[in-house]
């Protein structure tokens, strides 16, 4: 058995008495102190994550946006220079190998961010729909010539090796960002022929990416997340992640900024109803299951899962539900309805920091997903009440 690879902030986690658990194949911090009290950090005020363990895969040349459209769900080809999207890696019969965010720098660059676990996987979809891919035919210019471009002109390249990435949240995360020494923004990207624009963080919007100097070490700014707070992702490369972490937890203590593990991360994200690989997502769900058809884009011509992403009649979907009480249903617990019988499973549950009352996430039959519908969780052999309610159960304040 191989041991679980460290990233590059490891020694910084120890210093700060992490406690570690094996994660995607990797040795992670799962809290330093109190997972309650990272939680709330991160909603009150600001946590820094350390998501070194994520995967990244750099996207370019003149084909890159087609290539895309055709090896992922989403539209990725019209993506506006300097915005993100969030996209699925679909099998050919339709299931889910990964939920990625795609970030478009340029016309003919782009990042794909995939979950750690799913590094092979998400290789292999990207490797096998690049051999298959066909390039869009030539255009006709005004002069009635062909833009023509031989051959295929898209290459994929794994640089997650060579990638840190560090994940501010909270509300206080963006003047965490700004009181940060050392860092200076880049210019926008902008297509040819668009005049220079100064930005500041006021413009960089959700679901968002910028170009930034730190130290002298180019970075990326991501504003995306995954706890349901405002924030952003820091992607640079591993020899610079230790100085900015340490730049970035100095800057944040007036803030009241912690470091964060991924016990905390977990109940954010639950929390803010964003579905986990292994849990909510795998190869046998399709994403209308998941609640993520609007993510598919099915007006495209032709993309690898295309006519395959409609569930069976039968299928169970995914819900959420709140109980009364401390006692929280957990992941593989059985959902009942009034009779006792088994209509669904919980993928994910927790006595909600935030709230102070359980939530979780759960796969239930069709006809009892509408909202209001009363079921019960079997947590050890007791019937808790649980009413199906709309996803999400938290929303930060704007």
């Amino acid at each position: 058995m191989t041991d679980p690879r460290s990233t590059p902030l490891r020694d910084r986690h120890e210093a700060a008495g992490a406690a570690f658990t094996d994660f995607g194949g990797w040795l992670m911090p799962v809290r330093y102190g109190s997972d309650l009290a990272e939680h709330r950090a991160v909603r009150e005020a600001a946590g820094l994550f350390d998501i070194s363990h994520m995967a990244e895969f750099l996207v370019t040349g003149a084909h890159a946006g087609a290539f895309l459209d055709y090896a992922l769900a989403a539209r990725h080809s019209g993506m506006r220079l300097g915005k993100a999207k969030y996209s699925l890696v679909l099998a050919p019969d339709g299931g889910i190998v990964d939920d990625v965010i795609v970030y478009r720098l340029a016309d003919d660059w782009f990042i794909v961010v995939a979950n750690a676990g799913n590094h092979d996987a998400v290789a292999e979809a990207l490797a096998d729909a690049r051999a298959s891919f066909t390039p869009p035919a030539p255009a006709v210019s005004a002069d009635g010539s062909f833009g023509f471009i031989a051959g295929v002109h898209v290459t994929v390249e794994d640089v997650s090796d060579d990638s840190a990435l560090l994940a501010l949240q909270g509300p206080a995360a963006i003047a965490v960002l700004e009181a940060l020494p050392g860092l200076e923004l880049a210019e926008p990207a902008r297509r040819q022929g668009d005049a220079p624009t100064p930005w500041s963080f006021d413009d960089l919007g959700y679901y968002s990416v910028r170009a930034a100097d730190f130290a002298g070490q180019s970075v990326l700014i991501l504003r995306t997340g995954y706890t349901g707070e405002d924030g952003v992702e820091i992607l640079l490369r591993p020899d610079a992640a230790a100085e900015l972490w340490d730049a970035l937890l100095a800057a944040g203590e007036p803030f009241g900024l912690v470091p964060a593990g991924l016990a905390a991360r977990d109940t954010l994200r639950l929390e803010a109803g964003m579905p986990l690989y292994g849990h909510e997502l795998n190869r046998d769900v399709r994403p209308a299951q998941a609640g993520l058809a609007r993510v598919v884009a099915d007006d495209k011509d032709a993309f690898i899962g295309k006519g395959a992403t409609e569930p069976a009649s039968d299928a169970r979907v995914l819900v959420a539900l709140v109980s009364e009480g401390k006692r929280a249903g957990r992941a593989g617990y059985a959902v009942l309805d009034a009779e006792g019988t088994v209509v669904g499973e919980i993928t994910s549950g927790a006595l909600s920091p935030t709230l102070g009352h359980p939530i979780a996430l759960a796969y239930v039959d069709g006809d009892r997903s509408p909202i209001g519908t009363d079921l019960f969780i079997d947590v050890r052999g007791s019937r808790i009440p649980a009413t199906v309610t709309e996803p999400p159960f938290y929303r930060r304040k704007k």
